[in-house]
């Protein structure tokens, strides 16, 4: 299967890449998207003159977004978990 030739432009730069279909092609294009706005927002927000610190402080808030997703995924699979415990042992006990 060939690979799709894109370019992707991140804070003013264009960056050749090669996808494996569309929906990969989609999800950069929405990707290098959200870096975008977020790189104008920072711009305005905050008085930063260097683009390498906008795009640092980019890649911080969306790693920061996953880990946060990580902890709060993992804290409700252990509370899910428990009442699961809790469910199977009132069972237990009723149909005992």
């Amino acid at each position: 299967m060939e690979k799709l030739k894109i370019k992707i432009t991140i804070g003013g730069r264009v960056y050749p890449l090669s996808v494996n279909n569309a929906s990969e092609e989609e999800g950069m294009r929405k990707a290098a998207k959200n870096i975008n706005e977020l790189v104008s927002k920072f711009e305005q927000n905050y008085a930063v003159s260097d683009k390498q610190d906008v795009l640092a402080m980019c890649a911080l808030q969306f790693a920061s977004q996953t880990e946060i997703k990580n902890i709060t995924s993992a804290s409700d699979t252990e509370e899910a978990i428990k009442k699961i415990e809790a469910l199977s042992k009132l069972l237990d006990t009723h149909l005992q």
